[in-house]
């Protein structure tokens, strides 16, 4: 069993460092690619009301519980959840939460990188003019025809996520992701204002913004609230980890607004970006996941200067999926150097060429990469971590040590993040769980 002291822990060089860190996790490709074809398939304006209810009330207790242990600790997941479990006098068998978190994480990240070497593949394609290089409809796939060249383009994201996260904290994540993030939401505001200038901004507008309450329905309220799990970060470990490396100035309550917050922005600055292209040509906004990648190549290979937008598109997708897997691999690396002699850079090898090897089996089958790898990590241990992380934080972690770290809340606001983290967000994850394992496998029968 690892030594329950965190030892010698680095720190963010900045509060600014952390929160692109952070927020460059939490915005990723579910941000430019699940959100808009979430709210496509589940009634538009219903879709994101109820969805911005889970953020604030859901997403965020979690989040800031995560931050909560990771800098109690100072240690990886695993170590944190035990060291706490430890102190509080509980089972260190606990340290099941960073487990199934850390697991969770190695899992996303193995389809994740497949998906994120198409969107280079796709950027690539747009920038040397190739999107009207196939029948409106079809994905194009001139750079993206074959599973060696497949293999190539996951190779090629695995190998940038590993040299980045291989050079450590401050050398590797922090130079990235201060580069990167600031890139990203220029990039992202240009492309939202060149989408709403150009195509159906009046019509995006009332369908992102103006309710219906009528389209509100349990399968809208199931969707919404495994999209804010999803889109926050929530339930991988990446936050246990992150706030790992915060200092006791930090304030975690402030912070998790901050991200959850930008998170929730840039998940509607995506649909203001996305929508008002896909009204003007007419396509069908619940198309599903095929939008991204059938539907607006051809979109833009009619649209004038489309190529350049078109590539500035995926490349802004690009970002956010290489922020998201720099995050998703440091949980990992974080539990290979406090567990191992690995140094940071043979960790991320490591569990790199792992992550690499998963990913080739999702190439060669889709049926291994989405009906098992995917379902396995996004539909079971992303929930089933959330779960244990508010019943952990929530009920077993002492009630002094959670307002010790969350000293800034006001009393009022820390009582009522504790109710929601106690019974509120129990309740909710677990039907989320119980409903989606149903209607996936019906499990529990009907």
């Amino acid at each position: 069993m690892a030594s329950l002291s965190p030892g010698q822990h680095a720190h963010w060089s900045s509060r600014f460092a952390f929160v692109m860190a952070a927020v460059g996790s939490s915005v990723g490709l579910g941000n430019l690619w699940r959100f808009p074809f979430q709210t496509g398939e589940n009634g538009g304006s219903a879709f994101v009301l109820v969805y911005l209810f889970c953020v604030a009330l859901v997403a965020y207790p979690v989040l800031n519980a995560e931050l909560s242990i990771g800098r109690n600790a100072q240690l990886s997941a695993v170590g944190a959840t035990r060291k706490m479990a430890h102190n509080s006098g509980a089972s260190t068998r606990w340290s099941i939460v960073g487990w199934f978190g850390m697991i969770g994480a190695f899992l996303i990240l193995c389809t994740y990188s497949v998906i994120a070497g198409q969107v280079m593949a796709f950027s690539a394609m747009g920038f040397l003019g190739e999107f009207g290089s196939s029948p409106v409809g079809e994905a194009p796939v001139s750079l993206y025809n074959s599973i060696p060249v497949q293999i190539f383009w996951h190779s090629l994201f695995i190998v940038l996520t590993v040299l980045i996260v291989a050079r450590g904290l401050k050398g590797g994540i922090e130079q990235a992701v201060t580069i990167l993030m600031p890139l990203f939401f220029v990039m992202l505001i240009g492309l939202s204002v060149f989408s709403l200038l150009r195509g159906d901004a009046l019509e995006t507008l009332n369908y992102l913004f103006a309710p219906d309450f009528t389209k509100i329905t349990p399968g809208v309220v199931l969707a919404a609230l495994g999209q804010a799990l999803f889109s926050v970060s929530v339930g991988s470990a990446i936050m246990i980890t992150y706030g790992s490396y915060l200092p006791r100035s930090e304030n975690l309550g402030t912070s998790s607004a901050i991200i959850a917050g930008s998170d929730t922005l840039v998940a509607l600055i995506a649909g203001l970006m996305i929508f008002p292209i896909v009204f003007l040509v007419g396509i069908d906004p619940a198309s599903g996941m095929g939008l991204i990648f059938n539907a607006l190549p051809a979109v833009f290979a009619d649209m004038a200067f489309g190529n350049m937008v078109g590539g500035a598109f995926f490349f802004l997708a690009f970002i956010a999926a290489l922020t998201s897997s720099i995050s998703l691999l440091q949980v990992i690396v974080a539990w290979a150097e406090e567990h191992t002699d690995m140094s940071a850079g043979m960790a991320a090898t490591v569990s790199g060429a792992l992550v690499w090897m998963v990913g080739v089996g999702a190439v060669y089958s889709p049926v291994f990469g989405g009906a098992f790898v995917d379902v396995l990590s996004g539909e079971i241990f992303l929930p089933i971590t959330a779960f244990l992380v508010s019943i952990f934080a929530g009920w077993v972690i002492p009630k002094a040590t959670m307002r010790h770290e969350n000293s800034e809340m006001g009393e009022g606001v820390f009582s009522l993040w504790r109710f929601l983290l106690r019974y509120v967000c129990p309740i909710v994850i677990g039907a989320i769980l119980v409903l989606g394992l149903n209607a996936r496998f019906g499990v529990f029968g009907g």
